[in-house]
């Protein structure tokens, strides 16, 4: 049965009682959870999407990168420290462009969360995405494409040693100078600063179920009220839904997913973006670099980066 979130749970009896059933009885039940969960996600609170956003069954960058694009050749390592698995940089085909990828790395598995620490982007992380851009922008002059799905950067006593600060300085000034078009796509968790780390782009968009925020709702409960119960109130303050961030002209667009969530059709989603993708390439492609680098220098001055 699939992993139920916190606002499904009314739900696992009737999936328990699916798994008995056969024939026209289950297919009836089977219609029964779905008008139900029509019901449920017609109201989710911030809190049910930052839920939704980090559902394991997502569809997370190695998948799009194995739908979407061939001939993929993955850049390894930062060329000073080693290879951060939380990061997936390389290039590829896609519908006949070349493509340069560079994306968050979850894992949907334990032992593939361990080997890309959830996610979470270390030092040499931040200067692996800043040696992809500088490749895609100075060696083979392919477009960026970036996919976010990070709780945000990994804080430690060691990444302190290692610089955290300077490297994570590094991806936004390689993506500020790149002279090919760069597109970013929210499909997860959009985690503060390792988030920023792949956002830096011509054009924003977020899958509907998706959230981006400069601090996770439970740290910044904690932090504000040193109470984690609060979490659900900072979700709403924090205005980090795509709805909320459309309106407020953070991001420029919204992919919509299946009504129920990504991780409920993920094939469905990844086609819906990819043709959301061949739109905003179509467009991309056809500006001046210089007109390129100009805008997005003055978007992200706008927002005070």
């Amino acid at each position: 049965m699939m992993t139920l979130l916190s606002f499904e749970r009314e739900l696992a009896t009737l999936y328990k009682e699916l798994e008995e059933k056969t024939g026209l009885e289950k297919k009836e039940l089977k219609n029964l959870i779905e008008e139900r969960l029509k019901v449920i996600y017609k109201s989710l609170t911030p809190y049910n999407i930052v839920e939704v956003a980090r559902h394991l069954d997502r569809p997370q960058t190695l998948d799009y990168i194995k739908e979407l694009l061939t001939n993929f050749v993955e850049i390894k390592g930062d060329r000073i420290s080693g290879e951060d698995r939380s990061i997936i940089a390389g290039i590829g085909k896609f519908n006949g462009l070349s493509l340069t990828v560079i994306g968050s790395n979850k894992g949907h598995t334990i032992i593939e969360r361990l080997k890309s620490n959830s996610g979470m982007i270390g030092p040499s992380g931040f200067r692996k995405i800043a040696r992809a851009v500088d490749i895609a922008s100075n060696t083979f002059k392919t477009p960026i494409l970036t996919f976010i799905d990070t709780p945000g950067a990994r804080v430690s006593p060691e990444t302190e040693k290692e610089g955290s600060v300077a490297a994570l300085s590094e991806p936004i000034k390689a993506f500020l100078k790149a002279k090919v078009p760069v597109l970013s796509v929210v499909i997860g968790e959009g985690g503060s600063l390792g988030a920023l780390s792949l956002l830096v782009s011509d054009r924003i968009l977020m899958l509907s179920y998706s959230y981006l925020s400069v601090i996770s709702p439970e740290v910044g409960a904690s932090v504000l009220f040193k109470d984690r119960s609060m979490k659900k109130d900072i979700a709403k303050a924090l205005k980090i839904t795509s709805e909320e961030l459309l309106n407020f002209n953070v991001i420029n667009g919204i992919i919509e997913e299946p009504f129920t969530g990504a991780h409920r059709n993920p094939e469905l989603t990844i086609q819906t973006v990819k043709e959301a993708l061949q739109k905003e390439f179509e467009l991309l492609l056809k500006e001046p670099s210089e007109n390129l680098l100009k805008r997005r220098a003055e978007k992200f001055e706008k927002f005070k980066i």
